[in-house]
């Protein structure tokens, strides 16, 4: 808003000057036939013109300091994805008992478009996790633990990335970080993972299933930048899918 009004009142303030200058030259060079009246003409349309390059130039450079900022923010969330994101996320898969189901809508490949990637963002948006944590199954306890040990030793990068501006122009990513940092911080303050009792299993596994659906919606926003921008980087992206259990990083005939 306060940039709105700062162009408002230039506005207002450079037409009113407008008007005042054609009004001062057409009451002093009233003959429209005398090249004075044309001069003051051209000086009465100087404030619009100086308005006119004020607006273009705030715009260009806005564009282009918001394009800089894009692109650290996006190196932000690469270096997120590189160190934490993509390995948590498989992480997660163990515990997910519709990973199968999931992997369906999430084998990307070379032939999507903007559209493909839009359609299922907006599918996994509307999809219900159902992780599940029960004593009895002690696999998924050792999953748990081996997250805990992950995510603790990756705390001072996740709070790092908090601490970035750039985030501030991310509301998404900077919620999906907040999710993943509150695990963490879950898993860290209890020492025995082992012996929960269910209430407190469950609230682990509800504390999953939302930093689970936040990291795949904001996974899929990166592989579609990446497609766009960094063919390279989206070859090694696909060949390294956390939901492809045929993924393989080493190229193969």
């Amino acid at each position: 808003m306060q940039k709105l009004g700062w162009r408002f009142r230039l506005g207002v303030f450079l037409v009113i000057l407008s008007i005042a200058f054609y009004v001062f030259q057409y009451l002093i060079f009233h003959k429209l036939d005398t090249e004075l009246f044309y001069i003051g003409i051209d000086i009465s349309f100087l404030p619009i013109e100086v308005l006119v390059v004020v607006l273009v130039i705030e715009r260009a450079i806005n564009e282009k300091e918001k394009k800089i900022m894009l692109e650290k923010l996006n190196m932000v969330i690469g270096a997120f994805f590189s160190d934490v994101g993509t390995e948590l996320i498989k992480n997660i898969g163990f515990f997910d008992p519709n990973q199968k189901e999931i992997r369906n809508y999430l084998i990307v490949n070379n032939e999507w478009d903007e559209d493909r990637f839009l359609k299922i963002s907006e599918q996994i948006k509307n999809l219900e996790f159902e992780i599940q944590l029960d004593s009895s199954h002690s696999d998924s306890l050792k999953y748990l633990n081996d997250m805990k040990t992950f995510l603790v030793k990756k705390r001072e990068f996740l709070l790092r990335l908090l601490e970035n501006p750039n985030l501030l122009e991310h509301d998404s990513f900077t919620d999906m970080l907040w999710a993943v940092f509150h695990l963490t911080e879950e898993l860290e303050k209890r020492e025995d993972l082992y012996n929960l009792s269910k209430v407190d299993y469950e609230h682990l596994a509800g504390d999953i299933n939302r930093a689970y659906g936040l990291l795949i919606y904001e996974w899929l926003q990166y592989m579609e930048h990446l497609m766009n921008n960094y063919p390279y980087l989206f070859s090694l992206a696909l060949r390294t899918n956390p939901f492809d259990p045929d993924a393989r990083v080493e190229f193969t005939e």
